[in-house]
């Protein structure tokens, strides 16, 4: 079976994206001359393909609607809202396909269609009975849990250990004693994409320790999913790449399919896990797996809940953004968050849903602001939404070590039997965490030699290799409140031809001010990391001018920079022509204090 790809059906430069109206909109393709439906409201965009799903017809303009929402099949007169993909005559009858709306850095937009879409229908399999026992859901921490399928057991997203996103995140739940144990004990191991609370390598250190040769399966991403090992010295012998959308036979019951996410491809699958017939999907992170097109009844489906996952708005100083605005938009967007993760288990019926990987707080000190910021959806409430959209679902809120016995569950969903949950004495929640062992290590770059000479900044931003964008961007190295040390950088960047002027450009341009914890900052910068350590671990503070994001900036620094770290080692035989060893790092600094205009 061939690997799934990523079709693009229709290509619009920016001036046909910004001609395009409020309400629905109809594209022909000039290559092969097919119809597509593109809806816009508030520059949100969905598209469709110009098919009726009941018999193929065309769709054209419902002179009826006055809201510009509708288009009438000129076969049978079937209506279709393309606001919500919904066939509303006859109503309740179909949902139309979506198809992937990719917006480019020059403004132009591609539409883009998985092929083929739903890869799992290859080869089905009829399911067959569960005895007691043989299938069970373990759930451990955040995003791991494990399941033991017959005679194997088969771990997702091992972090069990240490932080994530450099000192921002830490587990919320304390695992359970033996969780270390269980991954050095896996048969298989799936791990989604490359963030840091899916991909820890403090846990996966102890895996190599114990157990290097254990098989660990990722998708087939553009970047690597394993970037960092080398680096990372987690020395892992049996890691293995597999393509999108293709069954991996594991023994005659188990296989299991990786997919692709629809918003980003280049990072984030899911997995589909078939055992004996029995589904259980895990979309883990996805923003749209597979593009929206998921398997319906499966026995189990998992998704993340909790949202904060990112830096914004919490990071963000000056202008609209005050504590107030923030609330709003925090509470709005987890709203948001927990109708669309309702609606979707709605419309896919599986027998069992479980909410997971949200499971994470700002523990450290430092962080108090970002926590009582940053507040989160509770598996609770998502759970408590989808009983009263679709009661038929059950829904389970786990701890951490509680196990779901499948058979059981199937057989009777009101069975107390099928949930075992951790005895009462057992610790559910984490009350300290190794900070000082892991910020220590960050801010252990602090003193590298090569920070010693202000050369570094243009060795790095021209390793980096973004520029021809009009962006000026200032950074500040500060302590961990934020405010400006004596002996930190203070530097313009200008990334239209990755200059460092002392001063703004006089041309009109875009600026971001940013401040980055000096200790985080030099460690990115050192050991060539994403700035996802910075920015989703909420280790700076931004300021913009004006308001608008510039997504292809932050793509590269979150997931385009170069795969190999900076070469250091050539940067000091250029600059340590002489012992300069006693020159103070305060003598090398520009703009200290805050200062530069």
């Amino acid at each position: 079976m061939a690997s799934q790809i990523a079709k693009v059906l229709l290509s619009l430069d920016a001036e046909a994206v910004g001609s395009l109206k409020e309400g629905v909109n109809f594209k022909k393709s000039p290559e092969d001359g097919k119809c597509y439906i593109i809806f816009k409201s508030n520059n949100d965009l969905k598209a469709c393909k110009n098919q009726c799903k009941h018999q193929g017809g065309l769709f054209v303009k419902d002179v009826e609607d006055l809201d510009a929402m509708t288009v009438k099949c000129t076969k049978h007169n079937w209506k279709l809202n393309v606001s919500t993909m919904k066939y509303v005559n006859p109503p309740d009858s179909f949902l139309q396909d979506e198809l992937e709306v990719e917006v480019l850095d020059d403004g132009g937009l591609q539409l883009v269609e998985l092929s083929p879409v739903d890869p799992w229908m290859a080869d089905p399999r009829e399911p067959l009975e569960l005895q007691e026992g043989e299938v069970k859901v373990t759930y451990l921490t955040h995003a791991c849990m494990e399941l033991q399928l017959g005679e194997r057991r088969f771990m997702f997203d091992p972090w069990l250990k240490g932080p994530a996103f450099a000192r921002g995140w830490w587990l919320l739940h304390e695992p359970p004693a033996d969780a270390l144990d269980r991954l050095c004990g896996a048969d298989l191991i799936y791990i989604s994409h490359m963030h840091s609370d899916h991909l820890s390598y403090p846990t996966l250190k102890v895996l190599a320790e114990r157990r290097p040769d254990v098989p660990i399966y990722v998708g087939d991403t553009s970047r690597p999913v394993f970037w960092y090992l080398k680096q990372s010295q987690v020395k892992l012998t049996n890691i293995k790449v597999i393509p999108f959308g293709v069954w991996q036979n594991i023994d005659e019951h188990l296989r299991f399919m990786i997919l692709m996410d629809g918003v980003h491809p280049e990072m984030d699958t899911c997995i589909i896990v078939d055992y004996k017939g029995h589904m259980i999907l895990n979309t883990v992170d996805c923003t749209r797996p597979n593009g929206g097109r998921l398997p319906q009844h499966v026995d189990v489906m998992m998704t993340d809940f909790a949202g904060g996952a990112s830096g914004f708005p919490m990071t963000f100083y000056g202008g609209k953004y005050s504590d107030s605005w923030k609330a709003e938009f925090i509470k709005n967007e987890r709203k948001k968050l927990l109708n669309y993760k309702a609606t979707l288990a709605k419309s896919l019926q599986p027998r069992i849903y479980c909410p997971f990987a949200g499971y994470f707080v700002e523990a450290h000190p430092s962080d108090r602001y970002i926590k009582d910021t940053n507040i989160k959806n509770s598996a609770e409430d998502l759970n408590a939404l989808i009983n009263k959209l679709a009661p038929a679902i059950k829904t389970w809120t786990p701890q951490p070590g509680a196990v779901l016995d499948l058979g059981l569950a199937l057989r009777d969903p009101t069975s107390s039997e099928a949930i075992i949950n951790p005895p009462a004495s057992a610790k559910l929640y984490k009350d300290s965490w190794e900070f000082d062992l892991y910020v220590n290590e960050l801010n252990g770059a602090i003193k590298s030699d090569i920070f010693k000479h202000q050369s570094w900044i243009q060795f790095y931003y021209t390793w980096a290799g973004f520029q021809n964008y009009n962006l000026v961007v200032r950074v500040i190295e500060t302590d961990d409140k934020f405010e400006c040390i004596t002996d930190g950088y203070d530097y313009l960047v200008d990334f239209l031809d990755l200059s460092f002027p002392t001063k703004r450009p006089d041309r009109e341009h875009a600026y971001l001010e940013i401040k980055n914890r000096i200790g985080v900052m030099r460690y990115v910068v050192l050991h060539g990391c994403l700035w996802d350590d910075l920015y989703i671990g909420f280790q700076n503070r931004v300021s913009r001018d004006p308001d608008i994001y510039h997504h292809k900036f932050w793509k590269h620094f979150q997931a385009e920079l170069p795969l190999c770290r900076p070469d250091w080692e050539q940067f000091r035989k250029q600059v340590f022509t002489i012992d300069e060893s006693t020159i103070p790092l305060s003598d090398t600094t520009m703009g200290n204090n805050c200062a530069l205009s």
